[in-house]
């Protein structure tokens, strides 16, 4: 499903592992949450890549390094060379060397994905906002990060350093639920200085540009858990974008998403993508699919029929989208949802 709520491929029924070169994967909710893999991730990206399909992995996250996450995909049971990891934190680095002189110094606030990726292009991580930096950059440095490193960004922004921001993701999946991302922490230093970072994460074009660059994809397709990252990511990039139900987004914040934020094709989880998406076609005042038939009525969403649950996920997003033009749906559509179990 789609801006236009288009729910098959081109080649109606194919699979969109056949039908797009490469997948650009989220991590976070899409293939782990904390330290193990997603149900159904394993098996489906192995079969993905018997098919031909080329897999990036791509992700806001900051802290860990691409040779990290390759190793840790590949103990998952994902086999993965770190040039197939891109992460925010190479996209900020470049936005970074950009702008300043090569071998500057640039004050980290975050992990050892930050560190590596500066040096990666010739600049010198500094700790403190005495070292004479010339720019700040701000990742995600995991849960322990210190309070006090807040206060260093703080002080060295607020004397007119540039200020760089990996990303601006309020929350992060972990193994125990959603937990405060690195947004949370950009707003710290929002807040102490009232200055706004320059962001290089999804769902901003330096990501987008980096990935490009780096996977050499002709016909991506952006599979994320996330609304406001992964899929306008995709939005921004002009690509199409496949939405997993294991993470941050859910029923009801698909149906009320705008244009921006509504995926090409939705599906329960990374089994998706070997499958073709099923019909979602106009039907008597409404939208079909499967055996479900939704429509805008009196103040709500209403939903007949029987079947999946995805399919009348999909019926009721063509609905809602459809009712909502440009802007964003306000109909409720609580009673239908919970008709469907989601």
């Amino acid at each position: 499903m789609s801006r236009s709520v288009r729910t098959r491929p081109e080649g109606s029924g194919q699979a969109l592992s056949e039908a797009y070169d490469t997948a650009l994967l989220d991590l976070d909710g899409v293939v782990y949450a904390g330290g193990s893999a997603i149900v159904h991730a394993v098996e489906s990206l192995a079969t993905a890549r018997a098919g031909g399909m080329h897999l990036a992995y791509v992700t806001n996250n900051a802290l860990r390094t691409p040779d990290t996450v390759a190793a840790h995909l590949t103990e998952l049971g994902i086999p993965t060379d770190a040039g197939d990891v891109i992460t925010s934190a190479q996209a900020v680095a470049r936005l970074v060397a950009e702008q300043v002189p090569q071998g500057a110094r640039v004050l980290v606030i975050g992990g050892e994905g930050l560190r590596v990726a500066l040096r990666e292009r010739g600049l010198v991580p500094v700790e403190s906002a005495d070292d004479d930096p010339v720019a700040v950059v701000q990742g995600y440095g995991g849960p322990d990060m210190a309070w006090g490193r807040f206060a260093e960004a703080s002080y060295a922004v607020a004397r007119g350093l540039p200020w760089f921001a990996s990303n601006t993701d309020l929350t992060i999946p972990s193994g125990r639920g959603i937990a405060p991302g690195n947004g949370a922490a950009v707003e710290v230093v929002r807040i102490a200085t009232g200055a706004e970072p320059q962001v290089a994460g999804k769902p901003l074009p330096p990501m987008h540009r980096e990935t490009i660059l780096r996977t050499g994809a002709k016909r991506p397709l952006v599979v994320g858990d996330r609304l406001d990252t992964d899929i306008e990511g995709a939005f921004n990039g002009e690509v199409d974008s496949l939405l997993v139900l294991t993470g941050v987004a859910d029923g009801a914040q698909l149906l009320a998403a705008p244009p921006r934020h509504r995926p090409t094709y939705v599906d329960a989880d990374l089994r998706g993508m070997l499958t073709g998406q099923p019909e979602v076609a106009p039907a008597d005042d409404g939208f079909r699919c499967g055996g479900w038939t939704a429509r805008a009525g009196a103040g709500q969403l209403e939903l007949d029929g029987e079947g999946g649950a995805l399919d009348g996920l999909r019926a009721l997003c063509a609905a809602a989208w459809t009712a909502a033009g440009d802007g964003v749906c306000t109909l409720d559509g609580g009673k239908a949802l919970a008709r469907l179990g989601l």
